[in-house]
């Protein structure tokens, strides 16, 4: 802000001239430094320095701004970052003049009273086009069952497991130079590679068993007799995975506390800043691309390592607000926990308990960031809907590979008031009776995307590869290893994602009206339950006008119910393999709301493949 001053006015006034000149030049660097103009949603990163010294920071003090903008008011809090520094991450979710004031637990004049501002415009509706994290935070759509950004439009979520993206697994360059897919491509490459397939989100684990490789048993036996997990066990080996950043850091320091495994796994109070400085660069990276991170803050293998030896909850409420306030102001979403197995951990209320705190305490995320996370076989079931897990603001299902699980998406569907839910960690290309990069593989991942859509998961879907071998999910980097990343990224499975995209918004953000209907369908179960073959699907929108339906391979010819009484659908055939669509005539409803389906294409009275099917009522 510029400022005009009459000296000759002020020379007259003596000293008073001196006051107000020492007060407006501190005035003009103070709103010079704090007045740069930013852009809605664009990250805004305020450094505060401690005056005093504290044993575990981490531990001992927190720090927030109250932020103050156009019809927003709230306290967001900050995180420690190394020595005696302490960030707090804001954003203005609308144009115009922000201010912020600092606050402290600790009377420390380094951390308290300091003010700030900073002006928000608009992005222009070419940029957003350019990179889609400039619409905004993700949101539920008005009717609560999808997502969309911030500014209304739709957000069809269509995400990759890559849990160990904070690690040396997917390498980091600074250069932005393109390296092929292969043992030298890095995490930039991958995206790049992602980003061409229409992939909009990556699922990642802040700290996936940061531990050093402890070459022990799964099981470890406690002089009291307590057997406690490694904090990660890799299919066909027992010990914990070394898993550090490209520098060597893990998230968390050394000597831990677990009597006779000091140096094997870290004190969990102790936190390592250089290890989350080097992952603000991939998140960063990440929305600069148009991904939306989903930021899991641990896994499972962790709880009761945690909850013995350290103070629980609040020991890990503490590390989910860490986590949640370092990443509050990036486009992205959340979760307190993954989930994906209820064995060898802690109850499921015991992680609930913990992440309610964090609302409890801080409340839910200043910029409206969702939260969901990885649970087998839904969050619902796992932690309760949303008056008993009161951080949840979308709902998932996962670590389940056939289509008996699809069922649980239908059940969040129905629970009220509504929220979105997905499929987090589906059938993973390479597992069952499936060689990875194979047809047949593909064709069991298509089950899970079709069918976990259609059965009520309209917030979208997660892909995942590499069978129990690893691949995209633990991040093989070896030569030697039968799925290393650079391999398993290519396989076609994941290049049809972007037709279920297709598929489903093929009449717009009408596909957020749909309402699962399985039972529309008949026949609609000929397969076998544990299996990826034979079921079939139907989602329809209440008024009857529209409806998507998808057959898995060896499903029979079949009718649909529950369309409007003599009504006309224009039907076209959807190939999920190559994205194309085919004709089918126009379909007459009977009086009774019943329609008989063509045979599948070419003119099969049995499905040799899947096949999606479109129906649209005409005027």
């Amino acid at each position: 802000m510029n400022r005009k001053v009459d000296f000759a006015v002020l020379r007259k006034r003596g000293v008073c001239f001196l006051i107000v000149v020492g007060v407006v030049l501190l005035a003009g660097m103070f709103e010079s430094a704090a007045a740069e103009d930013y852009h809605v949603w664009e990250k805004v990163e305020i450094t505060l320095r401690a005056k005093e010294s504290y044993e575990n920071p981490y531990k001992e003090v927190e720090v927030w701004v109250d932020l103050k903008g156009p019809g927003f008011e709230r306290r967001c809090y900050g995180f420690w970052d190394g020595g005696d520094v302490f960030r707090v991450r804001v954003m203005a979710t609308g144009p115009g003049t922000w201010r912020w004031r600092s606050g402290s637990n600790k009377k420390d004049s380094g951390l308290t009273g300091k003010k700030g501002r900073f002006k928000a415009v608009e992005w222009s509706d070419a940029e957003k086009e350019e990179n889609a994290c400039r619409r905004g935070m993700i949101k539920a759509s008005a009717n609560g069952h999808a997502f969309e950004w911030a500014d209304g439009t739709p957000y069809f979520l269509m995400g990759d497991t890559w849990w160990p993206v904070p690690t040396f697994r997917y390498r980091w360059y600074e250069d932005d130079k393109e390296r092929p897919i292969g043992p030298k491509a890095g995490l930039k490459d991958y995206l790049r590679f992602r980003k061409e397939q229409g992939f909009n989100c990556i699922a990642m684990i802040a700290a996936l068993g940061n531990w050093a490789n402890d070459d022990k048993p799964s099981g470890l036996k406690m002089a009291d007799g307590t057997v406690l997990r490694s904090a990660w066990k890799q299919a066909g080996t027992n010990s914990a995975k070394d898993m550090h950043d490209e520098d060597g850091n893990r998230a968390f320091l050394f000597p831990g506390k677990v009597p006779g495994f000091e140096k094997y796994y870290p004190d969990v109070e102790r936190i390592n800043p250089k290890y989350f400085q080097n992952m603000d660069k991939k998140i960063d990276y990440l929305n600069s691309q148009g991904f939306v991170p989903f930021i899991e803050v641990s896994r499972r293998d962790i709880g009761q390592c945690w909850k013995k030896f350290y103070e629980w909850p609040g020991s890990y409420t503490r590390y989910i607000q860490y986590i949640w306030s370092r990443y509050q102001a990036n486009i992205c979403l959340f979760s307190p926990i993954h989930l994906d197995w209820t064995g060898a951990t802690i109850p499921a209320a015991e992680w609930n308990e913990a992440a309610n705190k964090v609302i409890d305490k801080y409340g839910h995320p200043p910029f409206g960031t969702p939260a969901g996370t990885n649970s087998n076989p839904s969050t619902l079931r796992n932690f309760g809907h949303t008056d008993k897990a009161r951080w949840l603001t979308f709902h998932q299902i996962g670590n389940r590979r056939t289509h008996d699980l699809y069922p649980y998406l239908t059940e969040i569907f129905n629970a009220s008031p509504p929220v979105p839910g997905i499929n987090g960690e589906p059938y993973y290309a390479g597992m069952l009776d499936a060689e990875g990069g194979t047809e047949k593989s593909a064709l069991y991942c298509r089950s899970a995307m079709y069918g976990s859509v259609l059965s009520g998961g309209l917030g979208g879907h997660i892909y995942g590869a590499g069978g129990w071998q690893g691949g995209l999910w633990s991040g093989e980097v070896e030569d030697a290893s039968p799925t290393p990343i650079w391999e398993v990224i290519k396989w076609e499975s994941a290049g049809q994602m972007r037709h279920l995209r297709d598929f489903v918004l093929s009449e717009g953000r009408k596909y957020q009206k749909l309402v699962p209907g399985a039972e529309l369908v008949e026949p609609g179960r000929t397969g076998e339950e544990k299996s990826c073959i034979g079921w079939a699907y139907c989602a329809r929108t209440a008024e009857k006008d529209f409806f998507l339906l998808y057959f898995e391979k060896d499903c029979p010819a079949a009718k649909v119910s529950g369309a409007a009484a003599d009504g006309k659908y224009k039907a076209k055939w959807f190939d999920p393999r190559k994205g194309q669509w085919v004709d089918a005539g126009v379909l007459t409803a009977g009086s009774d709301g019943r329609i008989t389906l063509p045979k599948f294409p070419p003119d099969e009275g049995k499905a040799d493949v899947d096949w999606g099917l479109k129906l649209v009522l005409q005027p």
